[in-house]
């Protein structure tokens, strides 16, 4: 697997007002961006399990945590699928 190593910079302010050393505040970040990359329907489960660096059943988890419904259909979708079966 080819890996990528994405650089930002913050303010050292933003560790200390989240109380989060660089590396949990990294491992949060991605997780962030995948479960929003997730809920817009632009990746995966499974992928976004990939980019966060976790299992999928631990980003099923992780969903909840973010109030993200682990299914990527809206209540429309579901009543229309409904209604052809």
């Amino acid at each position: 697997m080819v890996t990528v190593n994405v650089s930002i910079e913050l303010p050292r302010s933003v560790l200390s007002a989240l109380r989060q050393d660089p590396t949990t505040f990294g491992r949060e970040m991605r997780l962030a961006a995948s479960v929003k990359w997730y809920e817009m329907g632009i990746v995966s489960q499974s992928k976004a399990a990939e980019i966060a660096g976790i299992s999928r059943a631990e980003f099923i988890t992780a969903l909840e945590r973010f109030s993200v419904s682990p299914f990527q259909y809206n209540a429309d979708e579901i009543s229309a699928e409904s209604m052809d079966a």
